[in-house]
């Protein structure tokens, strides 16, 4: 009688698997001003000496930690295969100019269907000094090499 497995790469096995936390990245006003002017938002508070960067700043410095995913041998993942499909955050406080801000990276969900990856996954972005700031909440769809 045939047997059915799973084909090897991503599992639902790895679901809890963290990675290390990224470098710290210090937001600059010139960064939070780039990134208000891409999005065409003049809002006073992403300018001057006081400045908050906008809420969806936070991706800069997630996105780093998506490194260890995409490098992670195990799990098979090609970064030109992916769609980033879903992003949704909570905020303890806003990011503000001279912050430095580490992001780690979890697994939280892994569902196959056919010859796509549903991922889920979390960001903490934290100070170096264990400050929690925010959780950055993202879903991914990978289609698996062998669809392509």
């Amino acid at each position: 009688m045939p047997t059915t497995t799973e084909p090897a790469g991503l599992s639902p096995d790895h679901v809890g698997r963290r990675y290390p936390a990224t470098d710290p990245y210090v937001v600059s006003a010139a960064k939070i001003d780039e990134f208000a002017a891409a999005l065409a938002d003049e809002s006073p508070a992403y300018h001057g000496s006081g400045a908050i960067a906008p809420p969806t700043f936070a991706m800069v410095i997630a996105a780093q930690a998506w490194h260890h995913l995409f490098a992670d041998p195990e799990l098979g993942l090609r970064l030109d295969h992916t769609i980033h499909a879903d992003q949704s955050f909570q905020w303890d406080r806003p990011l503000r100019v001279g912050d430095a801000v580490t992001a780690t990276l979890e697994i939280t969900s892994v569902r196959r269907r056919r010859d796509t990856d549903i991922i889920g996954l979390s960001v903490s972005l934290d100070t170096p000094g264990g400050e929690h700031l925010a959780t950055a909440f993202s879903t991914l769809w990978h289609t698996r090499e062998e669809a392509a």
